[in-house]
């Protein structure tokens, strides 16, 4: 499994990036949505970690190349805002699968992301078996 962290406060992203790193889990830590983008295009992910609010780009455009590029991922998003605290994110990511705040527990939050990645990883490999059927 693979997943990405975009979080712009480095201390917190290693925080998350450790606790996922014990579960056996491979992650990418990145700061800005530029960063990203870039390497949502040529890395697959199973799950994606985003701050809501970034100081360097947006976490929806981010959310948006996800869903075009990378359908299969699920994305977590942090927030310490109550912007989007009425579950609408919802309503404008079609990828999203949580919204946690960010001062959720770091052992929680692996938990609920390798839930997601899992459960992205599955939906790949269960593709991949049907077009591998297929060409037999």
């Amino acid at each position: 499994m693979k997943i990405l962290i975009l979080q712009d406060n480095v201390a917190l992203g290693t925080l998350w990036s450790n606790h996922l790193e014990r579960m056996g889990i491979g992650v990418d830590l990145l700061q800005s949505a530029d960063q990203a983008i870039q390497a949502i295009l040529v890395q697959p992910y199973d799950a994606i970690v985003i701050d809501l609010v970034l100081a360097n780009g947006s976490a929806l455009s981010v959310a948006d190349i996800v869903q075009v590029h990378q359908p299969a991922a699920n994305v977590i998003f942090v927030t310490d805002t109550t912007f989007f605290s009425d579950g609408s994110i919802f309503a404008h990511v079609a990828n999203a699968r949580a919204m946690l705040k960010t001062a959720t527990p770091p052992e929680d939050l692996a938990a609920i992301v390798h839930h997601y990645a899992l459960d992205a990883n599955r939906a790949r490999e269960a593709v991949y078996s049907q077009f591998a059927g297929l060409s037999g």
